[in-house]
C-alpha cells in the first residue's frame, strides 16, 4: 500500500465520509430485510442502533465535566485578553445578529413554501410530545438545584414499579461554571491552585474526548444506518416539504449568509470552509455541538488563526448558546408549520415574537442533540398546541444533522469575525487554512500563551 493511499485512508475526514456512505447503504439493506418474525427489529437494524447509540452515550457521559472545566477555564482566561469585556460583548452581539438573520430566513421560507398546507399529516395525527416548555420553565431551569446540575426523573413501569434516573441539566452547569469562573477572576492569586487544577482536569478530559472522537466514523455508520432504517420513505414523504424548507434555510445560512459576512470582513470564503470543515462534518454526524466542542476549538485556533486565549472563551460559550440551526431556522419554520396544520393564523407580532424567542432563548438548547426544548419554548410562547411537536418527531434526527452542522459552522465563524475586526486574527494562519488531519501534533506540548491585545 502506497504512503499516499495510507494517508488518505487514515485521514479522519475520509473515514467520516466513507462511514456516512456505508451507513446509508447498510440502512437500506436493513430496511429491505424488514422486521423479524416477532415484528422486532432485525439483527442488522439492532446492530446499527447499538453502535450509534453507544457512541452518543459516550459523548453524553463526557459532556458535564467538559462543560464545567472548559467554561471555568475560558472565563478565567479573559484575564489574559486586553479588553476582554469588549470582546465578550462583541461576541454576544454577533451571536444575536446572525441569529436574527437566520430566523428571518426561517420565517420567510415558512411563508413562501407553506409546508403545513402541503402535507398528508393532519392535526388529529399529533400527539403530546411528553415534554413542555415555557418561559417560566426556562427561567426556573437557570437556577441550579444542586452544585452538580443534577436532575432526577422518576417513572412508573407497567407493573407499578418505580425507577429513577439521573441526568445533568447542561444549562445549569453552564450557569454554575460561569459564576465560578467570575469568582476565580475576582479572587486573584489565591485562586491559582484551583484554576491550575481545573485547567489540568480540562486537559485530561479533552484527551479522553479525543479518544471518543476517534470512534466517530464507527458512530457515524451506526447513526446514519439506523436513521435510514427507522424512517425510510414513509416518514420523509409525509414531511417532505417541511424537511426541504428546513434544509433550504440551513443551506442559505451556511452557503450564503456566512460567506457574505466573511467577504464583507475581507476574509476568504474558501479558506474558512477548508479550515472549519472538520468540525462541520463531525457535527453533522454526531448531532452534538458540545460533543464537537474540542474539534470546533481546535480548528478555530489552528486552522482559522483565532488566538487561543480568546477562542477558549468564545468557542465553549458558542457551543452552548450559538444555535442558528436549532434555535433560529428550525423553530421559525416549525412554528409556522404547526400553525398551518392546526389552522391558526399568525399575526405580524407573532412573527416578531418568534424572532425575539430565537435571539434571546437559544441558550435553552444547551448544545445537546435535538431542538425540542427550543421548539416547545417557541410554541408555548406563541400559544400554539404543543401536540404539534409530536408531528415533527418522526424525522427529527435527519433534520438535526443539518441543524447541528450549521450551529457549529456559526460557532467557528463568530470568533473568527470578532478576532478579525479586533485586529487579533493571525491572518497568515487563516490564509493557509486547510482541513488537515485533526490528530496531527495531538501530543505536542502546549506553548504558554501570551496576552492578547485588542485594537
Amino acid at each position: 500500500m502506497s504512503s499516499r493511499l495510507r494517508s488518505v485512508l487514515g485521514n479522519f475526514g475520509f473515514q467520516i465520509i466513507a462511514a456516512l456512505v456505508l451507513g446509508v447503504a447498510l440502512g437500506w439493506v436493513a430496511l429491505a430485510i424488514g422486521p423479524a418474525a416477532d415484528d422486532s427489529p432485525n439483527w442488522l437494524a439492532t446492530t446499527l442502533d447499538t453502535i450509534g447509540s453507544s457512541f452518543v452515550t459516550l459523548l453524553r457521559a463526557i459532556v458535564p465535566p467538559l462543560i464545567f472545566t472548559a467554561i471555568v477555564a475560558s472565563v478565567a482566561n479573559l484575564r489574559n485578553v486586553t479588553n476582554g469585556a469588549r470582546l465578550a460583548a462583541r461576541t454576544l452581539g454577533w451571536f444575536a445578529v446572525t441569529a436574527l438573520v437566520s430566523v428571518v430566513i426561517g420565517i420567510g421560507l415558512g411563508l413562501i413554501l407553506q409546508p403545513g398546507r402541503h402535507t398528508t399529516l393532519s392535526a388529529d395525527q399529533g400527539y403530546e410530545a411528553g415534554r413542555t416548555g415555557s418561559w417560566l420553565d426556562f427561567l426556573d431551569g437557570l437556577i441550579p438545584g444542586n452544585p452538580l446540575g443534577l436532575t432526577a426523573n422518576t417513572s412508573a413501569a407497567d407493573d407499578g414499579s418505580l425507577s429513577t434516573s439521573l441526568s445533568f441539566n447542561v444549562l445549569q452547569i453552564v450557569i454554575i461554571a460561569i459564576v465560578i469562573g467570575i469568582a476565580v477572576l475576582r479572587t486573584g492569586a489565591k485562586a491559582e491552585p484551583f484554576l491550575s487544577f481545573v485547567q489540568s482536569a480540562l486537559t485530561v478530559i479533552q484527551r479522553v474526548l479525543w479518544w471518543i472522537i476517534r470512534l466517530a466514523p464507527l458512530g457515524t455508520l451506526g447513526l446514519v444506518g439506523h436513521a435510514v432504517e427507522s424512517y425510510g420513505w414513509e416518514s420523509l414523504a409525509s414531511l417532505g416539504r417541511f424537511a426541504i424548507a428546513v434544509y433550504i434555510g440551513l443551506a442559505l445560512v451556511l452557503f450564503v449568509v456566512y460567506p457574505v459576512i466573511l467577504r464583507t470582513n475581507g476574509l476568504s470564503i474558501t479558506r474558512w470552509f477548508r479550515g472549519a470543515w472538520p468540525a462541520i462534518q463531525l457535527a453533522f454526524v454526531s448531532r452534538s455541538s458540545i460533543g464537537t466542542l474540542p474539534v470546533t476549538q481546535r480548528v478555530t485556533e489552528r486552522n482559522l488563526g483565532v488566538p487561543s486565549e480568546y477562542a477558549s472563551f468564545a468557542v465553549p460559550l458558542a457551543a452552548t448558546t450559538k444555535m442558528d440551526g436549532c434555535a433560529s431556522i428550525y423553530p421559525a419554520i416549525s412554528a409556522i408549520f404547526v400553525a398551518q396544520i392546526f389552522g391558526i393564523d399568525l399575526s405580524f407580532w407573532d412573527y416578531v415574537l418568534i424572532a425575539f424567542v430565537s435571539v434571546v432563548g437559544s441558550a435553552a438548547t444547551a448544545g445537546l442533540t435535538g431542538a425540542i426544548v427550543m421548539l416547545t419554548l417557541t410554541l408555548s410562547t406563541l400559544g400554539l398546541p404543543l401536540a404539534g411537536v409530536g408531528l415533527l418527531l418522526a424525522i427529527d434526527p435527519i433534520l438535526d444533522m443539518g441543524r447541528t452542522a450549521v450551529n457549529v459552522a456559526g460557532q467557528t465563524l463568530v470568533p473568527t469575525i470578532v478576532a478579525k475586526r479586533e485586529g487579533i486574527l493571525d491572518r497568515a494562519q487563516y490564509d493557509r487554512a486547510q482541513a488537515e488531519d485533526l490528530f496531527t501534533e495531538e501530543d505536542a506540548a502546549p506553548v504558554a500563551p501570551e496576552p492578547v491585545g485588542a485594537h
